[in-house]
């Protein structure tokens, strides 16, 4: 979205607020579909961005469900429950019960513990459910090869289960494609040859998370974000000419359709140094998980009634927590800064918008706005997270 589009949208819904381009992102996601091809399915991890889930629907073949809250969201979504599969490490028999009675019917193993829930599950509900296992890749998320290879080798033991294939991730903003996402590719060829050898068990789905990297500063190259995916195709096609692939990912899919408006409320120097206190902060802006302090994201300087043409200043963009850790940028060269401009962060369609400490000092939830084919539409207002930080009395 351009300048003027994002003036108008601050001054008409206020700030701070997230805005989710679905045009630009239907775009985004339509032009990855043609660079894998029909032969691998796109599966998005809604942990990325639950408020995408509408327009993401005809976009992608899954959903990747991780928790019962995010199913509950689906839920209320109206969601085809055929096209969520329902993962995550934490699974009660009441969670996989109230999934299947949703209507949900694709699921993920990552433990043995999960497996037999799933096989009670099933068989009290009289039919087969597909499962993938998750192999480890050696964090506390999926199975150690040596239970996977136990489950398959004893699978007669779980009638009421189809074991699909194997289900893998590991890591995310990952950019050596020939270190990590080929050499899993590679492994993941070999230990389904090794299945099919020693087991007699033939892989027929791999559900892969290559955490592709997506640049989000400012000294990073932008020409072309798509350019992991286009590097990586040759490999996935390859794999996905033996068995059926889909690849899941949030943070690049989504990344480059939000922005986020924040507004200037008092600007000072101290000792020296330009300080710009935002209406929002560190709770709401998160690209990474963590702090970014010297890290410059891609930022637009929307001038606003008070804006002067003063000389170009070095400011530290600080948000309204009281912590030292509430500062966005250190250093960013601004002409004119002055109260009232609005910052547009750029590239914040992931995680940020559930990541932050968004309860921290009791500071309001920001707005949610979806900008579509017949203009922007306010999709959650401003919550005050006041009455979520005290007891009933």
């Amino acid at each position: 979205m351009n300048k003027q589009q994002l003036a108008a949208i601050a001054q008409q819904f206020g700030t701070p607020s997230f805005v989710f381009d679905e045009c630009a992102l239907a775009a985004r996601m339509r032009e990855i579909k043609q660079i894998v091809g029909d032969s691998v399915r796109l599966c998005y991890s809604i942990k990325a961005n639950p408020f995408l889930i509408p327009a993401m629907q005809s976009l992608v073949e899954l959903l990747e469900v991780c928790s019962p809250g995010e199913l509950e969201i689906c839920e209320d979504l109206h969601v085809d429950p055929k096209v969520v599969l329902f993962s995550g490490v934490n699974k009660t028999l009441a969670d996989i019960e109230h999934a299947m009675n949703a209507g949900v019917v694709h699921f993920t193993a990552e433990s043995p513990l999960h497996i037999r829930l799933l096989q009670q599950a099933a068989a009290a509900r009289g039919r087969v459910y597909p499962v993938l296992l998750r192999l480890t890749a050696g964090t506390q998320f999926g199975m150690d090869e040596s239970d996977l290879l136990h489950a398959i080798q004893h699978r007669a033991d779980y009638p009421n289960l189809h074991f699909e294939g194997i289900h893998y991730f590991s890591g995310t903003q990952r950019a050596k494609l020939d270190k990590d996402q080929r050499k899993e590719l590679v492994m993941l060829g070999e230990f389904m040859d090794r299945l099919e050898r020693d087991y007699g068990f033939t892989c027929e789905k791999l559900e892969y998370g290559p955490g592709l990297f997506f640049p989000y500063f400012a000294h990073e190259d932008h020409t072309d974000t798509l350019a992991p995916i286009r590097d990586l195709a040759p490999d996935l096609k390859k794999i996905a000419a033996r068995c059926h692939l889909t690849i899941e990912m949030g943070r690049f899919f989504a990344s480059e359709c939000g922005t986020y408006l924040t507004e200037v409320i008092d600007t000072k120097v101290n000792c020296g140094s330009h300080f710009a206190i935002l209406d929002g902060g560190m709770h709401h802006v998160n690209y990474l998980g963590g702090m970014m302090g010297m890290r410059v994201p891609i930022i637009t300087h929307i001038p606003g009634p008070a804006h002067a043409d003063e000389a170009e200043a070095e400011w530290a963009l600080c948000g309204s927590l009281c912590t030292t850790a509430d500062v966005l940028v250190r250093k960013l060269a601004l002409s004119g800064l002055a109260q009232g401009d609005i910052l547009a962060f750029h590239n914040i369609g992931a995680y940020s918008v559930t990541e932050g400490p968004a309860l921290f000092l009791s500071r309001n939830m920001p707005r949610i706005i979806l900008a579509g084919e017949t203009g922007a539409r306010l999709v959650r207002d401003t919550i005050h997270s006041s009455s979520l930080n005290q007891g009933n009395t």
